[in-house]
């Protein structure tokens, strides 16, 4: 996979294809942000990228906030759609997850604080037109 990289999608299999493409490229302590509106697949993407790494019961952490999945790799799962104050953020220990080398963290909605996140690595972006189709654009940093 080369970045940055667009494809248009018009089925779970394709979006299931792009995830895993793109999972091959990432690495522990890698940080991967998710833009898109609510139902555009945001975490069904994810859960994809968790399959791939042999954890197959990844769920959106919408109000649990972060969750942790193991795998081949440690990866934690954030959204902050329903964090209202960034304190919130540093209440879980966003700086800790964040410093975890071994891990691959996903965070949904993370435009919503984006001064909590100081560094990552990919982010992508999922379009959804009125059509049901998808697009999907990732840029490494």
């Amino acid at each position: 996979m080369k970045f940055p990289y667009t494809k248009n999608i018009t089925s779970e299999i394709l979006t299931k294809k792009v995830a895993g493409e793109f999972a091959s490229v990432l690495k522990a302590g890698d940080i991967v942000l998710l833009e898109g509106n609510l139902g555009a697949g945001k975490t069904f993407f994810i859960k994809e990228v968790c399959r791939y790494f042999n954890f197959s019961e990844a769920s959106s952490p919408t109000f649990a906030l972060v969750n942790e999945y193991h795998g081949d790799y440690k990866i934690y799962h954030f959204d902050f759609y329903r964090i209202k104050k960034i304190d919130e953020l540093f209440d879980i220990g966003i700086d800790e997850y964040l410093s975890d080398e071994e891990a691959i963290k996903f965070i949904e909605w993370a435009e919503l604080f984006a001064e909590a996140i100081l560094d990552y690595n990919y982010s992508v972006k999922i379009t959804l037109s009125s059509d049901g189709q998808r697009e999907i654009e990732i840029v490494e940093k």
